[in-house]
């Protein structure tokens, strides 16, 4: 009666086709789901995108304030970007900015100063409406 014996002693060490049956793995939860818009979300893209255009303009033309933009974005996610697709806007917006420059601007010209001093306005224009309206 060998051949039983040694059956079970591959069973034993797993030499067996049949796997053991695993523990339940833990399922996946699906993500909670994403919460209504803020009321200020739409200007607050536009200023991710006014942050990213100005990202780029004010480091072509070497400006001093060249470093803050990427700077002030980054506050911004951490301070908005509660879920990972509003992070993902917002991020978006800001890469649009920033390419849309990018793609015309090779050297600083002075329309490209022109620019950035309007979208430094922009900026100031949507932080200061945006305090004032919903607090912050």
């Amino acid at each position: 009666m060998a051949v039983p014996e040694a059956g079970f002693a591959q069973q034993s060490r797993g030499g067996s086709s049949r796997a053991a049956p695993k523990p339940a793995e833990k399922e996946k939860e699906p993500p909670p789901p994403e919460p209504p818009p803020a009321p200020y979300d739409r200007d607050l893209l536009r200023l991710s995108e006014v942050i990213g255009s100005l990202a780029f303009l004010r480091d072509l033309c070497a400006a001093p304030d060249a470093a803050e933009w990427p700077a002030r974005m980054k506050a911004l996610m951490e301070a908005e970007g509660v879920t990972p697709s509003r992070r993902d806007r917002l991020a978006g917006a800001y890469n649009r900015g920033y390419r849309g420059y990018s793609l015309t601007y090779r050297v600083c010209t002075p329309a490209a100063n022109e620019a950035a001093a309007r979208y430094v306005a922009e900026g100031e224009r949507l932080s200061h409406a945006l305090a004032s309206r919903f607090g912050g």
